[in-house]
């Protein structure tokens, strides 16, 4: 998904020249890659900005079905946010370098969408360029807002161990998302357990030929990003980083847990969001009180994100450690690592499926409540009412300031 930047551009400053969105090719269209490898269109499934995306699968007789296990990218060959997309995808995602990272750290999948190829194709006098990847099913924002804004407690650890084995993996490879968001975490499309980071249209190379970018404040880069969730550096003007990225991880778990984050009745102020998070950054017990005025908090959430606080803006994050701390909040939930995630998915676009019933998930107190009192007998009549999660304003304190140089 493309970042959100809040706050209207000055009048004077001129909009960006419109182009027009790629057209639709019709179904069977076949694109040969810059392998020579040919690949057939099927239905299209979605658009977004200028490009279209399709089903698709390797070239033969048969029609493209609806389990075919490839999606192709189209956009007009002179668009940036593919062309960005594919450096990245060709530096960090292809199969052999996947599986071998795979193996080495003894994971049973990594969410990072794989590269099968890409090239050029012309058609009606216009170029385009285009990119094979794998196929996915629902994001996790349609789930979210389906389940009444509220994920379990499991799952949202399980989801955070999830993201720091991707983030970890990105960021060896030179790069940062920098727009971590559920919306840009998509279920595979036969495997609802496994949870993929999309969109690298905008990633950022952060330590290119292992040379770490300096911390630099630019007033015109200011609250790049998706302004709830973006970090304080790219409040600043500030090039993404290794602890960007986990402090957005950070906002994103919380959301999920509690439903909303304190600043976001206001996110058409981007000066109030940020001077939000630089408040809660100094005090970020203060921030999980503001998410969760029950008794019971999320301790290692609280770990978590004091733990990126204390990171420098070019330190090398211990990635072991923080999911250590997820691993501990999952044992005293009394639940363990095991790969499940309690809902389900369907596939995007114009495939039907069968709708499936989903339980909705407890409250975050709820849940911590059932996990104090399991030996109890649950008692009868109406359960109780979600707490409130209005927040309360952020607690005075003073900002990151600029970060130590290594």
């Amino acid at each position: 998904m493309p970042r959100k930047k809040a706050g209207a551009a000055p009048a004077a400053k001129r909009a960006p020249p419109k182009r027009k969105l790629a057209e639709e090719f019709p179904e069977g269209e076949v694109l040969t890659d810059s392998a020579k490898k040919q690949w057939k269109l099927g239905v299209p499934i979605g658009q977004g900005g200028f490009g279209r995306l399709y089903l698709a699968d390797q070239n033969s007789s048969k029609t493209v079905g609806p389990d075919a296990p490839y999606v192709i990218k189209v956009e007009p060959s002179d668009n940036g946010p593919l062309f960005s997309e594919l450096k990245f995808y060709m530096r960090a995602a292809k199969p052999e370098m996947i599986q071998k990272w795979t193996s080495s750290h003894k994971l049973k999948y990594l969410g990072v969408p794989r590269y099968w190829g890409s090239g050029l194709h012309d058609k009606n006098a216009n170029r385009y360029r285009f990119m094979v990847m794998d196929r996915f099913g629902k994001d996790l924002q349609k789930i979210f807002d389906e389940t009444s804004k509220r994920f379990s407690h499991k799952t949202v650890l399980q989801l955070g161990l999830r993201l720091i084995d991707i983030l970890e993996y990105i960021h060896e490879h030179e790069y940062v998302h920098g727009d971590i968001k559920a919306s840009n975490l998509l279920l595979h499309h036969k495997h609802p357990d496994q949870v993929f980071l999309v969109d690298y249209g905008l990633a950022y190379r952060y330590c290119p030929e292992g040379v770490h970018k300096e911390y630099k404040e630019d007033p015109r880069k200011c609250h790049d990003g998706t302004i709830e969730f973006t970090s304080v550096d790219a409040h600043l003007g500030v090039s993404p980083s290794r602890r960007g990225d986990l402090e957005i991880l950070g906002y994103c778990m919380i959301q999920w847990l509690c439903g909303k984050l304190p600043w976001e009745d206001k996110l058409t102020d981007p000066n109030y969001v940020a001077g939000s998070k630089r408040s809660y950054h100094s005090d970020i017990p203060a921030l999980i009180d503001t998410c969760f005025p029950g008794k019971k908090k999320p301790d290692e959430i609280t770990k978590y994100m004091e733990a990126v606080a204390a990171l420098d803006y070019t330190a090398k994050p211990q990635y072991q450690k923080l999911r250590d701390l997820l691993l501990q909040g999952l044992k005293s939930l009394g639940a363990k690592d095991d790969g499940k995630l309690d809902f389900s998915s369907a596939p995007n676009g114009d495939v039907p499926v069968k709708a499936q019933k989903r339980k909705l998930p407890k409250t975050f107190d709820e849940e911590e409540a059932g996990q104090s009192e399991v030996k109890k007998k649950a008692p009868r009549g109406r359960p109780r009412k979600a707490a409130a999660t209005s927040p309360k304003p952020p607690p005075k304190g003073r900002g990151r300031g600029r970060a130590k140089q290594q």
